[in-house]
C-alpha cells in the first residue's frame, strides 16, 4: 500500500497510471487513499479523487470496489458536506447509465441479448459446452456479451446506491430518485426478476427502519416532505408491477402502501388515491374477485365524483355503469354455505384484510359476509345515487336481473342490453388516473347471472320443464354450460332442481314429493287453520291421565337424548377439525423439512457447479490465449515469407507485418485521393448541366400555383356569398319571434327576481335569528362567567380568613404555653429557696445539737452557695470541666477547723464526688407546694452543709416531709438517724475529731 503526502500526489499518480494502461493499478491507488484513515476530513481533492475512482470502477465495471469506496466517502462528508455525495452518487449513475445505453445501440438484437432469466446468476453449463463444440459464435451470443455485462453491472450500480442511501435522511429525495429510475429499468427491459428483488429491498430498508429507531441520521416519516417522497414511490412501484402484469407483486405493493398509510396515520392525497383504487380495481379483475373489485370501484367513483372537477358527465356516466355492473357481476349466492368452521374463519379473515385495503372497517366480531356482500354493496349503490348517474341500459338490466320477475322472457329481454353494453367503453379523458375502462368484461358474468336468474324463478313456477325448452330460453349457453353454472348454485342451495337425460327433462324441487317452498306454505296454512280453529272451538279441558304424565315424560327424555346427540355431533365435528389442523401442521412441518433439505442439497449442488464453471473458465481462458497466440503467427506468415528465416523470432515477424501493413496502408490512401478526385469532376459537371434544367422546372410551378390561387380565391368569394343570403333569409325567418322572446324573457327575469327578494329576506331574518341567539347565548356565558368568578373570590377570601384564624389560634396558644411555662419556672425557684432554707435550718439544729460548728446566717449560707464554684445551685444548667472545678474548689472553699483529719477528708471527698457529677437540669425532687417526689441528677455535695449529700436520695425534704431517694438510705440528720455513707468516713461538716466513727456508735 503506497503512502502519499498530500491526496493530490495520489490522484497524479493515479492519472500517471491509466495514460499507461495500468487502470487497476490506479483503482488500487485511490481505494487505498479513500480507505486510508489519514484523510478523513473532508476537502475537494477528495471529490476529485471520488469523481476518477467511480470513473475507473464504470470502465472496469468493478462494483464492490464502487461499493466500498461510496461508504467510505459517505463516512468522511455525512456531516460536512453531504451534497458532495449526491453529486459523487449521480455521477456514479450517469456513467452507469450511458455505459449500458451505449451497449445497446452497439447491439442488434437486444431482446435475444436480454434473453436472461436473472441477471445474477452465472453462465449455465449448457451455454458453455455450447461455445466450446460451436466453432464460431453466433451474432446472439456475441450481443448477449456485449450487451448483458453492462446491464447486469447496472443493477448492480441501483442495488449498491439504495443500500448506501436507505438510512440517510438528507438524501432522502436521490434514494427515491433511484427507486424511480430502477422501477423504469425494469419497465424498459421488461426485467420481472429484478423488480421482483427490487421491491423487496425497499421493503426490507421500510421494516428496518421502523425496527431500529435509534440511528443517527435516520429519516422521520411523521415529515410531511419524507412521508410523499415514500408514498411516491410505493406508487411507482405499484404501476410499474401492473404495467409488467406481475400481480402478485402488485397486491404485495397495495399492502405496501396500505401499511405506510396505517404506520403515520395520514391520508394520501386524493390523486394517489385515485392510482391505488384504479391499481386495486386491475388487480382484482385479474383474480375474479368479483365482490372485491366492485367494492373498489365504489370507492374509485366516490373519489372522481367528489374531487375531479373536470370530470364530464359522460365520464362519469360511465364510470357508474361499470361501478353497478361489477356489482351485478357478483355472484348472488355465498359460496361459503356448507363449509367447516376453518373455512369459514379463513373466508372471514381475509374479507377482513380485503376491508381494511379497500377502506371499509369492520367489525371482527360480526360476520363480515354480512356487510361485505352483494345486496349491501347493491343497497349502497341505490342509497348514494349510483345508479341514477349510470347509463339507460345499465338502469334497465339493472331492473330486470333485480326486481324483475320474467321466467320465460329474462334472457331475450336481457341479451339485446348486453349487445349495446359491449360496445361501450374507452380511455376516460376527463380522469387519466384511471384505468381504461371495457364494459365487456362484465359481458360473460353477466350472462352467468342473467341465467341463474331465469333458472331460479323457473324452478318457482314449474315443476319439470322439458331440456329443449330451456335451452331455447337460454341464448347465451349451451345446455353443458347452463348444467355446469347449475351445479355450482345447487351446492351453495341457491336454487333445488335435476337433469334427467333418460327422459330428456329438467325436474326443479327437493326429491320429496313438494318443494321447499311449496312445504313452508303448506305448514303456514297448516298453523294458521289450528289457531282459527282454536278460537272457533276451544278445546274441553279434560282430567290428566297416567298416560299423559308418562308421555310428557317420554317428550322430555326425548329432547334430553336429542341434544345430547347434537352435543356429541358437534365434539365429533371439533375432534375433525382438530384432527385435520394436526395432519396439517404434520404435514407442513415435513413439507418444511423436506424443503430444507432440498435446499441444502441444491445449496452443495450450486457450489459444486460453481465451482465446475470456474474451473472449465480457467481452462478455457487458457486454452484461448494459447490459440490466440498461434493464430497471431499464422496470420502473420500467411501472407509474403520469402523474407522470413526459420530462426525468425515473433517479435521480428510483428515488426516486418507492421511495415507491410503500413506500405498496404500508403498504396490504399494514394488510391483513394486519384478516385476522390475523379469523383470531384464528376460531380462539377453534373451541377453544371442541371442548373438550367432546374431554372425551367421552378418557373414552370410558379404558373400552375398562380392559376391554382386564382381559382380557389374565385370559389371562396362564391361560397360567400351564398352564406350571407341564407344568413339574412334566416335572419328574417326569426325576426317574428323577436317579441315573444323579449315577453318570456321579461317573464322569467321577473319571476326570479321575485324569488330573488324572497330568499334575500329569508336570508336576512335567518341572520337576524342567528345573531339574536348568540347575542343570547354570549349574555349567558357572561353571567356564568361572573358567577363562577365571585363564587370563586367567595371562596379563596373564606380560605384567607380560616388561615389567619388557624395563625391567631397558634399564637395564642404559643403565647399561653409561654406564660406557664415562666409560672412553672418561677414556682421552682421558690421550690429551691425553700429547700435551701429548710437545709439551711437543719444544719443549724444539727450544728446546735452536736456543739462543734457556729451557726452561719443564712444569707450567708445562700451567699455561699450561689458563689461557689463546685455547686450547681445557683447555675443548674451549665457544666463545669473538672480541672476547673478543683482549681475552684481549692481557692473558694476553706475548712472550718484545721485539724488532721477533716479537711484532709473534705477535700478528698470533694474530689471524688467531682469525678462523677453532671450538670442536669431535672429537679425530680418535691415540691414545697406540691409535696410530690421531685428527682434530679445533681450529686454534687452542697458547699454549706459541706456533706456529701445526693439529691437522689430518699431522705424526706424539710418542707414537705416527702421521702427522696438517695443512693446510700441515709436517714437525714432532723430525723435522729443514722447516717451511712459509700466510703464510711466521717465529713468535716459532722464536727469530727480526727477518728473514725461506726456509723452504729454516731449519735
Amino acid at each position: 500500500m503506497a503512502t502519499f503526502g498530500k491526496p493530490e500526489n495520489a490522484l497524479k499518480r493515479a492519472e500517471e497510471l491509466i495514460h499507461v494502461g495500468q487502470m487497476q493499478a490506479a483503482l488500487q491507488v485511490l481505494h487505498d487513499v479513500i480507505t486510508s484513515k489519514r484523510y478523513r476530513a473532508w476537502q475537494k481533492t477528495l471529490e476529485r479523487i471520488m469523481f476518477k475512482y467511480v470513473e475507473l470502477c464504470v470502465e472496469m465495471r468493478r462494483g464492490r470496489f464502487a461499493k466500498d469506496g461510496l461508504i467510505q466517502y459517505r463516512i468522511v462528508c455525512q456531516q460536512v458536506n453531504v451534497g458532495s455525495l449526491e453529486e459523487v452518487i449521480k455521477h456514479f449513475l450517469h456513467l452507469s447509465t450511458e455505459k449500458a445505453e451505449n451497449a445497446k445501440a452497439q447491439a442488434e438484437a437486444l431482446e435475444e441479448a436480454l434473453d436472461v432469466d436473472d441477471l445474477e446468476a452465472d453462465k449455465r453449463p449448457e451455454d458453455l459446452m455450447l461455445s466450446y463444440v460451436g466453432g464460431e459464435k453466433g451474432k446472439d451470443r456475441s450481443d448477449r456479451e456485449l450487451v448483458t455485462p453492462w446491464f447486469k453491472f447496472l443493477w448492480e450500480t441501483y442495488r449498491t446506491v439504495l443500500e448506501i442511501l436507505r438510512n440517510n435522511s438528507k438524501l432522502e429525495a436521490l434514494y427515491a430518485m433511484t427507486a424511480h429510475r430502477a422501477f423504469q429499468f425494469c419497465k424498459q427491459y421488461k426485467r420481472a426478476t429484478e423488480f421482483r428483488r427490487l421491491c423487496e429491498i425497499i421493503r426490507n430498508h421500510l421494516a428496518n427502519l421502523n425496527k431500529y429507531k435509534d440511528q443517527r441520521d435516520r429519516p422521520d416519516l411523521l415529515l410531511p416532505e419524507s412521508l410523499q417522497l415514500y408514498q411516491d414511490t410505493r406508487f411507482e412501484q405499484l404501476k410499474v408491477a401492473t404495467e409488467l402484469e406481475l400481480w402478485q407483486e402488485a397486491f404485495r405493493s397495495v399492502e405496501d402502501i396500505h401499511g405506510l398509510m396505517c404506520m403515520v396515520k395520514k391520508t394520501p392525497k386524493p390523486s394517489s388515491l385515485v392510482v391505488y383504487y384504479g391499481k386495486l380495481t386491475e388487480i382484482f379483475r385479474v383474480s375474479d374477485s368479483q365482490l372485491y373489485n366492485a367494492y373498489a370501484w365504489s370507492k374509485l367513483f366516490s373519489l372522481q365524483k367528489s374531487y375531479n372537477r373536470h370530470l364530464t358527465q359522460k365520464d362519469l356516466q360511465l364510470i357508474a355503469s361499470s361501478v353497478v355492473l361489477a356489482a351485478l357481476s357478483v355472484t348472488p349466492y355465498d359460496r361459503g354455505y356448507g363449509a367447516s368452521h376453518l373455512e369459514l374463519d379463513n373466508e372471514k379473515e381475509r374479507n377482513l384484510r380485503m376491508a381494511n385495503l379497500i377502506g371499509f372497517s369492520l367489525d371482527p366480531k360480526r360476520d363480515s359476509r354480512e356487510v361485505l356482500s352483494r345486496s349491501a354493496l347493491l343497497s349502497e349503490l341505490v342509497s348514494k345515487g349510483v345508479l341514477a348517474c349510470a347509463s339507460p341500459e345499465v338502469k334497465e338490466l339493472y331492473n330486470l336481473l333485480e326486481h324483475e320477475f320474467l321466467p320465460l322472457d329474462l334472457a331475450s329481454r336481457v341479451q339485446p342490453l348486453l349487445s349495446s353494453i359491449s360496445n361501450v367503453g374507452g380511455k376516460i379523458s376527463s380522469a387519466s388516473s384511471v384505468p381504461e375502462v371495457h364494459l365487456s368484461y362484465y359481458v360473460p358474468a353477466l350472462e352467468k347471472l342473467a341465467t341463474l336468474r331465469l333458472l331460479q324463478q323457473v324452478s318457482q313456477v314449474y315443476q319439470t320443464m322439458k331440456i329443449e325448452v330451456l335451452s331455447k330460453m337460454i341464448p347465451f349457453f349451451d345446455f353443458s354450460v347452463v348444467e355446469k353454472v347449475s351445479v355450482d348454485a345447487i351446492k351453495s342451495n341457491f336454487i333445488a332442481m335435476k337433469v334427467d337425460h333418460q327422459k330428456g327433462a329438467v325436474l326443479f324441487g327437493s326429491l320429496d314429493l313438494e318443494s321447499d317452498t311449496l312445504q313452508g306454505h303448506l305448514t303456514l296454512l297448516t298453523e294458521s287453520l289450528n289457531k282459527a280453529r282454536g278460537l272457533i272451538y276451544p278445546p274441553v279441558k279434560k282430567a290428566s291421565k297416567p298416560g299423559d304424565a308418562l308421555l310428557l315424560g317420554l317428550a322430555e327424555v326425548v329432547n334430553k337424548e336429542h341434544k345430547k346427540l347434537l352435543a356429541r355431533k358437534s365434539i365429533i365435528e371439533k375432534r375433525k377439525e382438530l384432527q385435520e389442523r394436526q395432519l396439517l401442521e404434520m404435514e407442513l412441518e415435513e413439507e418444511t423439512k423436506r424443503q430444507k433439505i432440498q435446499q441444502v442439497t441444491v445449496e452443495a449442488e450450486k457450489n459444486r457447479l460453481l465451482k465446475e464453471s470456474r474451473e472449465r473458465e480457467k481452462e478455457r481462458i487458457k486454452k484461448e490465449q494459447d490459440q490466440r497466440e498461434i493464430d497471431k503467427v499464422k496470420l502473420l506468415l500467411k501472407g509474403n515469407n520469402t523474407g522470413i528465416g526459420e530462426g525468425a523470432t515473433t517479435q521480428q515477424i510483428l515488426e516486418m507485418a507492421i511495415q507491410e501493413q503500413l506500405k498496404a496502408r500508403q498504396e490504399l490512401e494514394k488510391r483513394l485521393q486519384k478516385l476522390a478526385k475523379t469523383m470531384d469532376h464528376m460531380e462539377r459537371a453534373r451541377r453544371e448541366e442541371e442548373a438550367p434544367l432546374i431554372d425551367a422546372a421552378f418557373q414552370q410551378r410558379l404558373v400552375e400555383g398562380k392559376i391554382a390561387h386564382e381559382r380557389d380565391q374565385q370559389q371562396e368569394i362564391e361560397l360567400s356569398r351564398e352564406r350571407h343570403v341564407g344568413d339574412l333569409q334566416e335572419k328574417n325567418r326569426l325576426s317574428r319571434m323577436l317579441e315573444n322572446k323579449n315577453i318570456l324573457q321579461a317573464r322569467i327575469v321577473s319571476r326570479r327576481q321575485s324569488e330573488f327578494d324572497r330568499l334575500q329576506r329569508e336570508r336576512d331574518e335567518r341572520i337576524a335569528q342567528m345573531l339574536q341567539d348568540r347575542r343570547e347565548i354570549r349574555e349567558k356565558q357572561r353571567k356564568l362567567i361572573f358567577y363562577l368568578r365571585s363564587e370563586e373570590e367567595r371562596q379563596k377570601k373564606l380560605a384567607e380568613e380560616e388561615a389567619l384564624r388557624k395563625q391567631q389560634e397558634a399564637e395564642r396558644k404559643k403565647k399561653k404555653d409561654l406564660e406557664r411555662k415562666a409560672k412553672l419556672d418561677e414556682m421552682a425557684e421558690k421550690q429551691r429557696q425553700r429547700e435551701a432554707e429548710a437545709e439551711e435550718r437543719e444544719r443549724k439544729e444539727r450544728d446546735a445539737r452536736f456543739n462543734r460548728v457556729p451557726p452561719v446566717p443564712a444569707a450567708a449560707a445562700l451567699a455561699a452557695i450561689s458563689s461557689a464554684p463546685g455547686t450547681t445551685a445557683a447555675a443548674p444548667a451549665r457544666y463545669v470541666p473538672r480541672f476547673m472545678r478543683a482549681a475552684s474548689g481549692a481557692a473558694a472553699v476553706t475548712p472550718p477547723e484545721s485539724d488532721r483529719w477533716g479537711s484532709r477528708q473534705e477535700d478528698q471527698r470533694q474530689s471524688a464526688t467531682d469525678r462523677w457529677r453532671t450538670d442536669r437540669t431535672e429537679d425530680r425532687r418535691p415540691s414545697a407546694a406540691s409535696g410530690s417526689s421531685d428527682r434530679t441528677e445533681d450529686r454534687r455535695p452542697s458547699a454549706a452543709s459541706g456533706s456529701s449529700d445526693r439529691t437522689d436520695d430518699r431522705r424526706p425534704s424539710a418542707a414537705s416531709g416527702s421521702t427522696d431517694r438517695t443512693d446510700d438510705h441515709r436517714p437525714s440528720a432532723a430525723s435522729g438517724s443514722t447516717d451511712r455513707t459509700d466510703d464510711r468516713r466521717p465529713s468535716a461538716a459532722s464536727g469530727s475529731t480526727g477518728k473514725w466513727v461506726p456509723p452504729n456508735r454516731r449519735v
